[in-house]
């Protein structure tokens, strides 16, 4: 049992401690980024094969560019490749083949094949950009979570892969007591994935607190009866439009921990 502060304000006395991961823990934004410009510039080329009119190929790179939320400025932290899964992605991709004409069946079959090609050259890309780098400040106050003996858990709409190289990669294994990913069900944000998870961990999510950058994730907290839903707002270069948030942070040092003194019996 331990108690957060921000800024020297209490937030609440707690057991474990729930993060989401990308644009949370994780700075992902560049490789999120180079993802989706190689899913782009797959379906460009699958249009180019089936002799699709310049304007139909026009469109389509259009319709991508704003259904990912790629802008000038930095992805939208509020849009589908930021917040879903990789199925929620494919589904949007499909979408955008059957909003150009084509049915259903193939649209399936066309995004499938982007995207298959799209992680083959990933395997390229993951050599010269880190894919899953953690953002300032944010190993210390996990560090200091576990000292003051908290239980930590992931929960993301990333793979299981994808989280375990996260995990690996910056020599969290042993801090993240678990994690839960889009492929358990049910995945976020059904808030019964946060009960699952804080059952899981052996906790009440009333003694758990919940940190995300999405809406979604805070909404999800709120309905799973989590004591505390903190919105972060500094893992994107656009920062977050959060409203479900009940405490917000703007970086990970505003965070501190005081382990709770034992009281003799």
């Amino acid at each position: 049992m331990a108690e957060i502060f921000l800024h020297r304000r209490l937030i609440g006395e707690f057991e474990g401690v729930l993060f989401d991961k990308d644009g949370t823990l994780s700075y992902s934004e560049p490789y999120l980024e180079e993802l989706a410009n190689l899913r782009i510039q797959e379906a460009i080329l699958l249009f180019k094969k089936e002799r699709k009119s310049s304007d139909q190929i026009s469109q389509l790179k259009q319709f991508l560019i704003r259904t990912y939320g790629l802008t000038p400025k930095g992805i939208d932290p509020g849009g589908i490749l930021a917040i879903g899964s990789k199925t929620n992605n494919l589904l949007s991709t499909a979408t955008i083949f059957c909003l150009l004409g084509e049915s259903w069946p193939k649209a399936i079959s066309y995004a499938s094949k982007v995207f298959d090609s799209a992680s083959e050259l990933e395997r390229d890309l993951s050599h010269k950009i880190k894919k899953r780098t953690i953002l300032p400040g944010a190993k210390n106050f996990l560090k200091s979570l576990n000292y003051s003996g908290l239980k930590c858990a992931l929960i993301s709409n990333d793979c299981s892969s994808g989280i375990k190289e996260f995990l690996i990669e910056n020599n969290l294994e042993n801090v993240i007591e678990l994690f839960w990913s889009a492929e358990h069900i049910p995945n976020k944000p059904n808030p019964l994935a946060v009960k699952k998870v804080c059952a899981s961990l052996e906790l009440d999510p009333s003694r758990c607190a919940l940190i995300g950058d999405a809406d979604s994730d805070l909404k999800m907290a709120r309905e799973a009866n989590v004591g505390a839903a903190l919105g972060f707002t500094s893992g994107w270069r656009i920062s977050p439009k959060l409203t479900e948030h009940q405490f917000l942070i703007n970086h990970w040092n505003d965070l501190t921990v005081k382990e709770t003194p034992t009281v003799p019996q």
